[in-house]
């Protein structure tokens, strides 16, 4: 399974950006996908995680500011950043797992290669 992040970008706090991962080269159905962020000298954060069943799952941090969803019939994931803060600048990576566990870097297989999310203040 490979992983296509896109969305990144500058924004000034308060602001919006909508990330996007479209997988290929598996069956979108068999994974849960998560998204997670690593910012500069820090470790990779789970941030939010959705199953083919729609449960969805978030960090304290985001909650009430992310929102996790997917369109199955595209085989995309997105993540709707709103209220957006400095702290939010991180790398974000979109995941894979075909687990139910959902929290752990090590609980996802297959990992995109990151979108770059500045936010200014």
């Amino acid at each position: 399974v490979q992983l296509q992040a896109s969305g990144g970008g500058l924004v000034q706090a308060g602001g919006s950006l909508r990330l996007s991962c479209a997988p290929s080269g598996g069956t979108f159905s068999d994974y849960l996908m998560g998204w997670f962020r690593q910012a500069p000298g820090k470790e990779r954060e789970f941030v939010a995680a959705i199953s083919w069943y729609d449960n969805r799952y978030s960090a304290d941090s985001v909650k009430g500011r992310f929102t996790i969803s997917r369109d199955n019939a595209k085989n995309t994931v997105y993540l709707q950043m709103n209220s957006l803060k400095p702290e939010d600048t991180a790398v974000y990576y979109c995941a894979a797992s075909p687990w139910k566990y959902y929290r752990r870097v090590v609980d996802y297989d297959y990992w995109g290669q990151g979108t770059q999310v500045t936010v200014s203040s």
